[in-house]
């Protein structure tokens, strides 16, 4: 299978329209600030999926006590998936999906 290069570029969120950087150090995938994301990837980067549906953040992926990832699910379609959580996104609206989770 060859290698597809991932894609780390801005974006403007389409749920909230808040404008994102790219992630240091990740690919970013979501909105640092309302945490959304969009369903253009099978993989983090590889701008491999038609869907284009939004994805709604679901709960917290705890690696070793700490938050590590968070998991997404695309209202049009179902496809549940992942992405690092980056130095920046907004902690806030993390410990609120967090603590929905439990």
């Amino acid at each position: 299978m060859p290698h597809t290069p991932k894609i780390n570029e801005s974006f403007t969120c389409f749920h909230c329209g808040h404008i994102n950087p790219p992630a240091p150090q990740t690919c970013r995938n979501h909105c640092r600030k309302c945490l959304y994301s969009r369903h253009v990837d099978i993989v983090p980067g590889d701008r491999a999926s038609n869907c284009e549906g939004l994805m709604t953040p679901i709960r917290i992926n705890l690696q070793g006590g700490q938050m590590q990832s968070i998991i997404f699910k695309c209202i049009k379609c179902g496809y549940e998936g992942k992405n690092k959580i980056a130095n920046d996104d907004d902690r806030k609206v993390l410990m609120q999906i967090f603590e929905v989770e439990f």
